[in-house]
């Protein structure tokens, strides 16, 4: 992967929407709903033992968390009917263990026919409404009204209006694997896996996947963001399906679950971010949330089991980073990670994206500012971690041509071992991690508050973490030239990881240092009311806000840089 950004037009790889997969899901819509709830029955059914006993107390337990959600953490998104479905089941569970006459077999036949009934609600829950006249008119919205917004900051005059003088490409740079996963994408099945900071993730990744000419991906997004108008239409348009995390209960995740290995087996481009939610550290994420990230190598055996050879049947993982200067929910993210790294168990749900106007007005701010974004394109992986050529042939690490579906035989023949798939699941999480860290791009954001925070730190060496985040800010100032010295240091630093391909930089990083400097603290959490990282009238370097520098710092976590302190 190369440092430097080339502004390609990308055709569109099935021209036709006919052609494309999710369209081919929508219209048999029902019967994958169906599908899909049936297959999580049975795996439920197959977990519980086929015991009847086990099977009520996992239906009760469901009933229980269900009604309490209902009760202390209901959302506007939610259906009408939750309450009097909910009873329902309430009320025919209670009947069951009343009736001491009615024998065993037709009770767990009861049982079995209540699972049907919620693994059905859960998957119709989360099922995509994707709509090819949807998507199209969202595209133009979004692709035309962030261009106007941009060309609106950079060209002056009644002009900008009309101006076609910068195009998001010019904003959003898109680097790295582009063509390979052109190539695959027309081969096999891609399961895209970004990093996670923002909301605004979902919105710019969809705009992404057109923009490089591939058909819509179906992705998961958290059901809170159906909670906001203009967000919920996005969504639904842009084919996500909806992911609720205040549903913890084994029925509800097997159904989740079930619905992306189900997709993926269609033949349907996926994505998910495996972090889980958005990082609240502002570190890449190093832990991953392997609930789905397993259903790729689920949907891989089946494919397998189905007879599919070649690439036909591959299922292809491309890791990709998101690349900010700043991030809008900045504050709120690092006070809810201190709260619970801190063992306060209460904090605040943060709700900078809780209405359209606020989403619209901070679109405006940041289109409008000259800040960019850059978004890193890895190479593709199979299911096990190891990379694949543009034929998506699997290679080992010397280069050479390995077989997949080996991987997968017991015996003889590819067969379900869960066990294993647990192993090659984990395996796949690191590489994953590893690959985020490889193509992560640093800018000059980065480097300045990684550097100033790793000072401070060092001038406290005996304040422990919490602590040190409670010094008064207007007592910090570190003196420009030493500042410009220790900055120098790290990037020397990260530029000889990057020889070593482990990392990337942003072009604006090989300017002069002073040049650096101002870049990125003209950039660094350039829209919160309180900077991370000021240069003051007597010319130090200065924090207005010691928790949001900490943020931007950690960015850079992972490298090893704080060994330079």
């Amino acid at each position: 992967m190369t440092d430097d950004y080339i502004k390609h037009k990308y055709a569109p790889i099935l021209p036709s929407k006919d052609e494309w997969p999710v369209v081919k899901l929508s219209k048999g819509r029902k019967e994958f709903i169906k599908k899909v709830a049936n297959a999580s029955k049975d795996r439920v059914i197959e977990q519980t033992g086929g015991n009847m006993d086990i099977l009520k107390e996992e239906l009760e337990t469901t009933l229980y968390r269900e009604k309490l959600r209902i009760k202390q953490n209901p959302w506007a998104v939610d259906p009408d009917d939750e309450f009097e479905f909910w009873n329902k089941v309430k009320s025919v569970l209670v009947q069951l263990s009343a009736e001491s006459s009615i024998p065993n077999a037709q009770k767990k036949k009861k049982y079995i026919e209540i699972l049907d009934d919620i693994t059905i609600r859960y998957a119709e829950e989360i099922a995509s409404n994707f709509q090819h006249t949807h998507y199209k008119l969202t595209r133009s919205v979004v692709t035309f009204g962030f261009a106007r917004l941009l060309n609106a900051a950079r060209v002056k005059g009644i002009k900008s209006i009309f101006s076609n003088q910068f195009s998001l490409q010019d904003k959003i740079q898109i680097i790295g694997e582009t063509d390979q996963l052109r190539d695959l994408a027309s081969k096999g099945t891609i399961v895209m896996v970004p990093t996670h900071f923002s909301n605004l993730d979902s919105i710019l990744i969809g705009w992404i996947i057109s923009v490089l000419g591939l058909p819509p991906f179906i992705y998961g997004a958290g059901l809170n963001l159906f909670n906001i108008q203009i967000f919920a239409y996005f969504m639904n348009s842009l084919g996500a399906y909806k992911v609720d995390r205040r549903k913890k209960n084994l029925i509800y995740l097997e159904t989740l679950k079930n619905y992306s290995s189900e997709s993926i087996q269609f033949g349907v481009h996926s994505l998910f971010f495996p972090g889980g939610t958005r990082s609240r550290s502002g570190k890449i994420e190093s832990k991953l949330k392997l609930g789905l990230l397993s259903t790729a190598v689920e949907a891989q055996r089946a494919n397998y089991q189905k007879g599919q050879q070649g690439s036909g049947g591959k299922i292809f993982i491309v890791p990709v980073t998101i690349n900010y200067h700043f991030v809008l929910e900045a504050p709120s993210l690092i006070k809810e990670h201190l709260s619970l790294t801190g063992q306060e168990r209460y904090y605040q749900e943060s709700d900078e994206f809780s209405t359209s106007y606020k989403i619209s007005k901070f679109l405006v701010k940041f289109f409008t500012k000259g800040s960019d974004i850059s978004v890193s394109i890895g190479k593709a992986m199979d299911v096990l971690g190891n990379y694949v050529d543009t034929e998506g042939r699997s290679l080992d690490k010397n280069g050479r041509i390995i077989e997949t579906r080996d991987y997968f035989i017991s015996n003889g023949i590819v067969s379900e071992d869960t066990q294993r798939e647990e192993e090659y699941t984990n395996q796949l999480g690191r590489r994953i991690v590893e690959e985020f860290h490889i193509i992560n791009r640093v800018f000059s954001s980065h480097l300045v508050a990684f550097t100033a925070f790793q000072i401070i730190k060092k001038q406290n060496r005996k304040l422990d973490l919490f602590n040190l985040l409670r010094l008064p800010e207007e007592d910090i100032a570190i003196p420009y030239e030493f500042f410009k010295e220790e900055c120098q240091r790290v990037l020397n630093r990260i530029m000889e990881i990057r020889q070593d391909g482990k990392v990337h930089v942003a072009p604006h990083l090989k300017r002069d240092i002073d040049s650096i400097i101002e870049h990125g603290l003209s950039n660094v959490g350039m829209y919160h009311a309180k900077r991370p990282l000021v240069k003051s009238k007597e010319g130090n370097i200065e924090t207005q806000d010691l928790n949001l520098l900490y943020f931007y710092h950690n960015r850079l976590d992972g490298y090893g840089l704080e060994k330079l302190f």
